[in-house]
């Protein structure tokens, strides 16, 4: 599966974005999705995943009540609507495909480009 994400940009503090990633290949509904990011000097970290069906979510504890994950599996594209954001959100964003959830980048086998995602304060 490929993947392409998109919706990056830049942003005043307290405002929000919605990052989408829309998927190639039929077998996208098989896939949990997740999404990551990266601020420049630190590791790539975990913010969310969902479920194949999209009922189950989980999200890093930083980011809980401010930002959701969702899918549609017929445009097979999935989306993080990030609310109420904050300087420490800026990174790059990607979104990652795997067959197990896990909030570990060693679960997803496939992977977005990055798109930018900068708070201003």
């Amino acid at each position: 599966v490929q993947l392409q994400a998109s919706g990056g940009g830049l942003v005043q503090a307290g405002g929000s974005l919605r990052l989408s990633c829309a998927a190639s290949g039929r077998t996208f509904s098989t896939y949990v999705m997740g999404w990551f990011r990266q601020a420049p000097g630190k590791e790539r970290e975990f913010v969310a995943l969902i479920s194949r069906s999209g009922t189950s979510t989980n999200y890093v504890e930083s980011v809980k009540g401010r930002f959701t994950i969702s899918r549609d599996n017929a445009r097979k594209t999935v989306f993080l609507q990030m609310n109420i954001l904050k300087p420490e959100d800026t990174a790059v964003y990607r979104c990652a495909a795997g067959l197990s959830p896990g909030s570990s980048p060693a679960y997803y086998a496939y992977w977005g480009q990055g798109t930018q995602v900068t708070v201003s304060s």
